[in-house]
């Protein structure tokens, strides 16, 4: 029986090339890494941006909430006390609301980041009472946690349209 999937290849958007310096590396990536996750979501249907595709309950909705979660609790100061419901959507969130307010939150962590020139300063968040990681620390790891769920919306997405590439 022929696929009733589109089988969307784009061309994939080669890493970024850059001269620069450690921060400029780091960050340069982190917004690659963004853009791509973001460009996977964008565009999904309804309803099945929202539907877990395997028995984890994985969703691509789910992980761009997630990943607006981590921005701002790494970088922005929120406080997030169940982790695990970070993965859901709101049931009235469309997947535009979604990446809407994830390129929001990263707009608003850009802004904060485009202030700290030395990496190894803690970030500078409002978060009494907790220490702030340093800056390449948090670069770091959101380079590797946006990566990681990068790779989940990749497959994730292949499965409900056929959609491919970065």
């Amino acid at each position: 029986m022929p696929s009733t999937r589109r089988h969307d290849r784009r061309g994939d958007t080669p890493p970024p090339r850059t001269g620069g310096d450690e921060s400029t590396t780091l960050r340069a990536f982190l917004d690659y890494l963004r853009a791509s996750i973001a460009a996977k979501v964008e565009g999904a249907p309804e309803p099945q941006a929202r539907a877990a595709a395997v028995p984890s309950g994985t969703n691509l909705l789910g992980l761009l909430n997630h990943l607006t979660f981590v921005e701002r609790s790494l970088l922005l100061g929120d406080a997030v006390t169940d982790w695990q419901a970070t993965f859901r959507a709101a049931p009235a969130d469309s997947v535009a609301d979604v990446v809407a307010r994830y390129r929001e939150t990263v707009g608003r962590a850009n802004d904060l980041l485009d202030g700290c020139a030395d990496l190894g300063a803690p970030v500078p968040r409002p978060r009494p009472g907790r220490p702030a990681p340093s800056v390449r620390w948090a670069l770091t790891h959101l380079i590797e946690e946006t990566g990681r769920h990068a790779g989940h919306a990749d497959i994730l997405r292949e499965l409900i349209d056929g959609a491919t590439g970065r």
